[in-house]
């Protein structure tokens, strides 16, 4: 996925006019691309089919505004949505979805915060129109007006938050993974299903313009026929320098070395602020105050909310980690109890795009797969965590034509290799769709770029010390024949519009399009990737663990709605 600035730039022809048909829509998208208009807030309306609003945006409670749920906070369009409440124990989340990300421009670019987004002067004036509370269960229960919740809660709360939310009559969208296990996700299934209310899942690539005309690049059979497909999500994260293990107050955790590194951060930004003039007093006024909003932590009673105290010992007994609840809370990511990993933070969203692919070859109909084959291990980080550093798998898919019971047939399979990684960011983070006729590359959620021809290729470096695609023993350098490398939406916007969209136009056809049975299958997937690399075998995909009604999970346990009584 490391392609030269040349290979980038050699496919002129815009990826969409590689596709036929539909000609009024991509000719307006290519133009809108061309033209740098596709970002959020973009041509989902267009694109995808859902209308405007008129007026009447759905009131809307966010439950959770950590950096996922202020994301979120961020993609917003108030024609759709209107944030009357907001809900979260953290002092610091709080801080963010008021008043925005401040770290850095990048950081703020994408949690611009709800007193930019409606275009409010203070936090007071916020305050008049956003009811702020805690623990979200008051959130519910005091405000009946609200329509629809937003959950960005850790993973481990999605299934109660949900189906609570869902008994108390509104709509919800919760980010991914739907949940943390597969009962619980069939549970959430089935209330929506009891109430009658929309239940969205959050795996942006549905709502993703790139990736849509990818899939239909594949159905129009530019790649031919479609066997294998590998994806990567590779980051550099080290010991000290993890973006999972985020920093604690000192108080709580005194030794910790990212508590210390915060407090050295807010010593640096008073001084600039401080030193500062003109419009930098602003820039590091504002730094400041979210600095001090993170130490505020401190006073989050985290075991009232049921995250725990842990420790972790050797083999002779000896305590060598001791983790108290907040730090399971502020680092949810890293634990089983409360998150999925790798597979559930970055996997679900690359296989799920692999399973769009592959629908594409089936035409439209969604496939799963038949089995999978993972590995994962910890040789980078300590005890510091349960998540691992590593997760490699393969997974084997029906292609057109597969018959088990046929000894030709039962051969007609999709392979498709997934790796994240820690240590090491080479390669960032895409997919590579391998067919008979072609190969098309997507990089970042960003880039798209089309390479023409069956043959093998590689990288290497060309006398002017760029790398080129390069064929292997014979024939020419290949050049990508299209490629997309404008800006583009990630779908974040698209799908919150089409969320609010099919709220306020109940229709039977009406469903955003990641409804609770393709879910269901991105979380089958990831988790029972989980339950394969922990045990080192490979494990065969039952089709009933893909049913909502259906009592068989991965996990052994029955669905049981009646525990949220």
């Amino acid at each position: 996925m490391n392609l030269s600035p040349e290979q980038r730039a050699a496919g002129k022809e815009n990826f969409h006019a590689t596709l036929s048909g539909d000609v009024t829509r991509r000719d307006f998208v290519k133009g809108g691309v061309a033209a740098g208009v596709v970002s959020a807030g973009g041509l989902g309306a267009f694109y995808f089919g859902y209308g405007k609003s008129h007026g009447n945006p759905v009131r809307v409670g966010v439950i959770g505004t950590g950096d996922e749920g202020n994301v979120l906070i961020g993609a917003i369009n108030p024609e759709y949505i209107q944030v009357t409440a907001i809900a979260d124990i953290r002092p610091y989340n709080i801080h963010r979805a008021l008043h925005g990300d401040h770290y850095s421009d990048a950081a703020l670019a994408v949690r611009c915060g709800l007193i930019t987004k409606y275009n409010w002067k203070t936090e007071g004036e916020a305050r008049k129109h956003v009811n702020v509370y805690g623990d979200y269960q008051e959130l519910l229960d005091a405000e009946p007006d609200i329509e629809a919740v937003i959950i960005a809660l850790p993973l481990h709360l999605h299934a109660p938050a949900a189906i609570r939310a869902m008994k108390a009559g509104k709509h919800v969208l919760t980010e991914k993974l739907m949940a943390h296990s597969v009962h619980q996700c069939k549970e959430m299934a089935r209330v929506a299903d009891q109430t009658g209310l929309h239940l969205a899942t959050g795996h942006q690539r549905h709502y993703n313009i790139l990736y849509h005309e990818a899939e239909e690049t594949i159905k129009r059979g530019i790649l031919g026929d479609l066997h294998y497909i590998r994806a990567q999500w590779h980051r550099g994260n080290l010991p000290g320098k993890d973006s999972w293990q985020q920093p604690l107050p000192p108080e709580v955790k005194p030794k910790d070395p990212k508590a210390k590194d915060l407090v050295k951060k807010l010593d640096s930004w008073e001084r600039k602020l401080a030193a500062a003039s003109g419009r930098a007093i602003d820039v590091w006024e504002k730094r400041v105050a979210q600095v001090l909003a993170q130490l505020a932590d401190k006073i989050v009673e985290a075991k009232k909310f049921g995250y725990q105290d842990k420790q972790y010992k050797d083999s002779s007994g000896k305590v060598i980690y001791d983790r108290p609840a907040i730090e399971e809370l502020i680092r949810w990511r890293l634990w089983d109890r409360t998150g999925g990993g790798l597979m559930a933070e970055l996997g679900s969203h690359q296989l799920d795009a692999a399973s769009i692919f592959i629908s594409a070859v089936h035409g439209g109909q969604k496939q799963y797969p038949l089995n999978v084959m993972a590995a994962a291990n910890r040789p980078l980080f300590g005890q510091d965590r349960d998540a691992n550093d590593h997760v490699c798998c393969i997974f084997e898919f029906p292609a057109p034509g597969y018959d088990p019971k046929d000894p030709v047939a039962g051969r007609k399979k999709i392979g498709v290799q997934y790796a994240s990684i820690n240590g090491n960011g080479y390669g960032g983070y895409g997919e590579m769709v391998f067919g008979t006729k072609g190969t098309l590359i997507l990089e970042r959620e960003k880039e798209a770029m089309l390479f023409r021809g069956p043959s093998a290729s590689r990288v290497r470096a060309t006398k002017s010390g760029g790398p080129t695609m390069d064929t292997q023993a014979s024939g020419e350098v290949q050049k990508a024949e299209a490629g997309q490398t404008k800006q583009v939406s990630r779908g974040y916007t698209e799908q919150l519009e089409h969320w609010a969209w099919c709220i306020r136009n109940p229709a039977e056809e009406n469903l955003p399009r990641c409804y609770p049975k393709v879910a269901l299958a991105d979380a089958v997937v990831a988790l029972t990737t989980n339950i394969a690399a922990k045990e080192g075998r490979r494990i065969d995909f039952k089709k009933e663990w893909f049913n909502p009604d259906s009592d068989e999970t991965p996990e052994g346990v029955k669905p049981d709605v009646s525990r949220y009584a």
